[in-house]
């Protein structure tokens, strides 16, 4: 079952958590991929100085000053995509960083597009999954409740979760520390970091 526009209208920190063990789909022209959430990073608008809307809106944030449920694509580096799903009601500015899949459908396009064959170097990092999946910058403001890019449940899968500091923000002074980034445990799928045996704190 596909996620409904309630399901993003909440704390980026939730969504961020629930987020974890659901599929996320891209119906493309080229095929249909999908892959299973491992991997999330929760970001958390003007009480984060590690989010892209800490410091206001922007014309690269407003997607995230409307309501939860669509998709904010950014690039990194001038040229990786990554996708994050926006969070909570209109005008409070928060997104969820989807790290890693676990790759489901639609493998062997993965392949294709990624010029790879190992199937863990496909999905473990959120550029690689961007391109893995299909997803550029042209994905920017995408209503995750339609039919082209969305996520859904996985019948009767309960994960196991854990939460860690979130990567590459350093830069963030006390929000560094915060363990905002969530992911299945023991998964083989998450990007290339070492794990923190660390336990979710709920708003820290």
């Amino acid at each position: 079952m596909k996620c409904n526009r309630e399901f993003y209208l909440r704390s980026g920190l939730e969504v961020a958590r629930d987020l974890i063990g659901k599929k996320l789909v891209h119906n493309s022209p080229e095929g249909l991929t999908s892959g299973i959430i491992v991997e999330t990073e929760a970001y958390m608008g003007a009480i984060d100085a590690a989010a892209h809307s800490y410091k206001g809106l922007t014309e690269r944030t407003k997607i995230q000053y409307g309501l939860g449920g669509y998709v904010y694509v950014y690039l990194i580096y001038g040229m990786y995509v990554c996708m994050n799903v926006v969070a909570n009601i209109e005008e409070i500015p928060e997104c969820v960083l989807i790290r890693a899949l676990q790759p489901l459908d639609g493998v062997d396009l993965m392949k294709i597009r990624r010029k790879k064959n190992n199937l863990r170097d496909l999905c473990s990092g959120p550029g690689k999954l961007t391109q893995a999946m299909g997803i550029t910058k042209n994905h920017y403001g995408i209503d995750l409740c339609g039919d082209e890019i969305f996520i859904e449940e996985v019948e009767n899968f309960i994960p196991n979760i854990t939460a860690t500091k979130r990567i590459n923000v350093d830069y963030a002074g006390d929000a560094a520390n915060y363990l905002w980034r969530f992911i299945l445990t023991d998964s083989e799928f998450i990007s290339g970091t070492k794990l923190l045996n660390l336990n979710f704190e709920g708003d820290k």
